[in-house]
């Protein structure tokens, strides 16, 4: 008997016993409908994950800042007043925020390891108009050229461009008067904003992109000429004397650097009083739960198909018994041992093709409309938001472990029909 009619007569074997394999198919089909949803739905919020990390910054960029006086305690009161501490930019004095200086940025620069280390300038403006439909508070992005933004229509913000560029979440459209992302790409809106003494002053601006709403709530993104611009506005007035202070900066390390080696870096920085973070830092507990809630719902699936497993080897040691009489003539006829284990082996593993691909495509189709109908109502505030996501190769991985799991719930009774001596098989009544 050659590999293919060893295939062929496995599958014929395999439905004798409809009802029994039936079952068992069910089983497996369990298992397998819900590993792929869990593996789905584990892709689809990694993906918006990876989505709201580009949103805050890049995965080689740190966010610096100086680290705040632990004298100032709920206990103790607040710390001691210096009236020549720098504040930050677009700030009155006395801000809580303990800003950056340029001496800071000096010694910033020469931590090792770091690179195209800028201080992020802070901008307040008052409101943003389009076509006289109204003015709205506007909230800035002040990390906006630093980021890579998931967008809905247009483009990035262009870093060096000579043009005052914005980039407006989806958020600001209905009431800004677009209709859509794509209708407000290349229209000019009106930015206002207040100086140090309370003038205030009016800025146009060009929309290059709508950015779809993150769960950090970026606001709107503003290029490196429009931020230069609006804060040389903002800072008509200020008293000359006064030091001039960042509320952060950014620093670039090496893509390769490994997690040891930015330990050491933030360590540095520590020593010398800042507080340095990565998107990692930043979401790296949000990550944890969501990983650990995918893990659970895969721990019950695994355990479905363990007592899918079960269901087979009962199938299959039924099966051998109900044919002892069988496995007899064909080993009398010449069929190795090796054969007829192949043979029973194969039946286990087509029942577990069978349950798991049943499964798999189900999950397919089910979970499709399922995400597609939250998106569109429970989740409609949360754009680019799919909870279930189904990747080829996640999928094929999952019926190859099944038809695993599948092959080795068949190995105890092929064992015992490839041992039958075929003489007492025979005589089996």
């Amino acid at each position: 008997m050659n590999p293919l009619d060893l295939v062929r007569t496995a599958i014929g074997n395999s439905f004798r016993s409809k009802l029994r394999t039936g079952l068992t198919v069910v089983a497996i089909f369990i298992g397998a409908f819900t590993l792929t949803i869990t593996s789905a739905i584990g892709t689809g919020i990694s993906n918006y994950i990876n989505a709201q990390v580009a949103s805050i910054g890049a995965a080689d960029v740190l966010s610096i800042t100086k680290t705040t006086d632990a004298s100032a305690t709920a206990t103790s009161g607040p710390a001691k007043y210096d009236p020549t501490q720098a504040t930050v930019n677009g700030g009155p004095p006395g801000v809580s925020i303990k800003p950056i200086t340029a001496s800071d940025l000096t010694v910033i620069k020469a931590t090792p390891g770091l690179s195209n280390v800028n201080p992020i300038t802070r901008v307040t403006p008052t409101f943003i108009e389009y076509a006289n439909n109204g003015k709205y508070v506007i909230t800035v992005n002040p990390a906006a050229t630093l980021t890579k933004a998931d967008l809905a229509a247009g483009a990035q913000l262009s870093e060096n461009s000579t043009q005052n560029e914005v980039m407006l979440p989806t958020s600001y459209l209905s009431n800004l008067g677009f209709a859509n992302a794509q209708a407000a790409v290349g229209q000019t809106v009106t930015i206002g904003i207040n100086d140090y003494q309370g003038v205030a002053h009016e800025v146009t601006a060009t929309v290059v992109g709508v950015q779809n709403e993150t769960l950090l709530g970026t606001g709107v993104g503003l290029n490196q000429n429009l931020t230069t611009e609006l804060s040389t506005l903002q800072s008509v007035g200020r008293p000359a004397g006064l030091p001039l202070g960042y509320p952060l900066a950014t620093a670039r390390i090496a893509a390769d650097s490994t997690p040891a080696q930015i330990d050491t870096i933030k360590k540095d920085l520590a020593d010398q009083g800042f507080t340095a973070s990565t998107v990692a830092d930043q979401i790296g507990s949000f990550e944890t739960v969501i990983n650990g809630i995918i893990g659970v719902l895969n721990a019950f699936a695994v355990i479905a198909l363990i007592a899918a497993g079960f269901g087979i080897i009962n199938t299959l040691l039924m099966s051998v018994q109900e044919r002892t009489r069988e496995i007899g003539l064909m080993k009398a006829m010449g069929m190795s041992g090796g054969k007829v284990y192949a043979l029973f082996s194969m039946e286990a593993v087509f029942i577990g093709f069978l349950g798991s691909a049943i499964g798999a495509l189900v999950a397919i189709v089910l979970g499709t409309v399922v995400s597609s109908a939250l998106s569109n109502t429970v989740l409609s505030g949360l754009p680019g938001l799919h909870v279930m996501q189904f990747a080829p190769a996640s999928i094929v991985i999952i019926i190859l472990v099944v038809m695993l799991i599948a092959f080795l719930a068949g190995t105890l009774p092929a064992r015992r029909a490839a041992r039958q001596n075929p003489i007492d098989a025979l005589r089996y009544e």
